[in-house]
């Protein structure tokens, strides 16, 4: 991947190879899911992992919260069909409705719009125990049969590794760029490296990693204390050329606000860099 396909010059071009390009309709040779008719999504944002455990709808959340406050129209497509959680930490419930449009969203106290496999359940605590090509086909739906309306950024949180659903996203949706979110133990070279390798195979561009957990503050005496060990994410991002968006700390109390649903109350902090690369698309 060329390096002008980090936030360090995002919006840039060299016109070498369009045929890629999510901004071609057709990159890749594989047609574009099109998009709902009663929809306007301006870019698409994903946020990926090479392995689980590491905070990656906690990130999407932060990144959707952020926009917002930056005030724009956010919305959240909650792909991880089988694990999902974006519903809950925003204290959403209950099922969506259909129009002639299409499925109609539901939206958070603070007005972002959500679509989740949880919301179409008589029972979100049922399991949903689907083979991936029935996931891929609703995650599809999730695009082109809900009504998103206007939506300046819809952030993507999609399932851990590189299976089933990343490749559909990848190469059903309209995919402006993903965010890598990663946690600072040992073997976080190997999943950034991962995730940035399928990007790179999908011709999408990687916009930065997030690190999370990366350290708890003392309250009494304010240290931080690298509890999974010291960084790694500065020395990889600069091996692949990727701006590091910001380093999360294991926070308590944000723990018991996503428990409660109250994200939207949550105080962000390092969001800065993600926020500035994002105006930029």
């Amino acid at each position: 991947m060329p390096e002008n396909s980090s936030c360090s010059s995002a919006g840039s071009c060299d016109k070498s190879s369009c045929e890629g390009c999510p901004s071609n309709k057709n990159g890749g040779g594989i047609p574009k899911e099109p998009m709902n008719a009663a929809s306007n999504i301006k870019k698409v944002i994903g946020v990926v992992s090479g392995k689980g455990g590491v905070g990656k709808s906690f990130v999407t959340a932060s990144l959707a919260c952020a926009m917002k406050r930056a005030g724009f129209r956010v919305g959240i497509m909650d792909a991880d069909i089988t694990g999902p959680s974006i519903p809950k930490m925003f204290g959403v419930h209950g099922q969506v409705y259909g129009s002639e449009e299409g499925m109609v969203p539901m939206e958070t106290a603070g007005g972002m719009k959500i679509m989740s496999i949880n919301l179409l359940l008589d029972d979100e605590e049922a399991p949903v125990i689907w083979r991936g090509p029935v996931i891929a086909g609703v995650v599809k739906q999730f695009w082109n049969e809900t009504v998103w309306g206007d939506i300046d950024y819809l952030f993507v949180d999609m399932p851990p590794g590189t299976g089933d659903v990343p490749l559909t996203v990848f190469q059903s949706l309209p995919v402006d760029g993903i965010v890598i979110v990663t946690s600072p133990q040992e073997l976080v070279q190997m999943i950034v490296k991962k995730a940035y390798n399928m990007a790179e195979m999908m011709h999408i561009p990687v916009l930065g990693a997030v690190e999370n957990f990366s350290y708890l503050e003392c309250p009494d005496c304010g240290r931080k204390i690298s509890l999974f060990g010291e960084s790694n994410i500065d020395a990889v991002a600069e091996e692949l050329h990727i701006p590091v968006f910001g380093k999360l700390p294991l926070n308590p109390d944000n723990a018991a606000r996503v428990d409660a649903g109250e994200f939207e109350q949550i105080e962000l902090a390092g969001m800065d860099a993600a926020v500035n690369c994002l105006r930029e698309l």
